[in-house]
C-alpha cells in the first residue's frame, strides 16, 4: 500500500466515526488527481431528519432513512464532476448501489481495505457484484487492501 492510499484510508476511517449508526459506521473520501479531498462523508440520516437513537437500533426504519457515506460524500463534492477522482471508503467497498452511482459520477478508482471475515456473510454478495461490475467497466480499478 502506498503511502497516499494509507493517508486517506486513515481519513476515510476517521470519517467512519462521525456515524451514528450502532451497528456499522462507514466513511468516504473523494480525493482529485491531484492527490486533494473533493469531499467526505458517512453514513447517517438526512440533515432535516432527527437523529433519534431508536431510528437507528429499529433496522427497517433506518434502512429507509439512512444515506451511505459514498452518496452523502457525493453530495457535498462541490466539484461539477468528478471525472478520474479517487474513492476511498472505509471499513470495506462501495454496496452494489452505491457503486454504480459513484461510477456514473466519473469516480475511476474505488479503494478500500479487504472486508473483515465477520462481515463478508452479510455484505459478501453485493461486494461479488462491485467486482463483477468494475470487470465489465473500462478504465476502472477497485483496490482492496491489507489495511491496519
Amino acid at each position: 500500500m502506498n503511502k497516499w492510499d494509507k493517508r486517506f484510508l486513515d481519513m476515510a476511517k476517521l470519517v467512519s466515526t462521525w456515524s451514528k449508526d450502532p451497528s456499522t459506521q462507514t466513511g468516504a473520501v473523494i480525493v482529485r488527481p491531484d492527490k486533494s479531498v473533493a469531499s467526505v462523508g458517512f453514513n447517517g440520516f438526512p440533515r432535516a431528519m432527527p437523529d433519534a437513537e431508536e431510528h437507528y437500533n429499529n433496522r427497517e426504519e433506518k434502512y429507509s432513512r439512512i444515506i451511505h457515506c459514498e452518496m452523502n460524500a457525493s453530495m457535498f463534492a462541490q466539484d461539477v464532476t468528478l471525472k478520474g477522482y479517487t474513492l476511498y471508503t472505509y471499513p470495506f467497498l462501495s454496496c452494489d448501489r452505491c457503486y454504480v452511482h459513484m461510477l456514473a459520477s466519473g469516480i475511476t478508482r474505488f479503494v478500500a481495505p479487504k472486508c473483515p471475515p465477520a462481515l463478508e456473510e452479510r455484505w459478501g454478495d453485493a461486494f461479488d457484484k462491485v467486482r463483477g461490475y468494475a470487470s465489465e467497466s473500462q478504465g476502472i480499478t477497485i483496490d482492496e487492501l491489507d489495511y491496519e
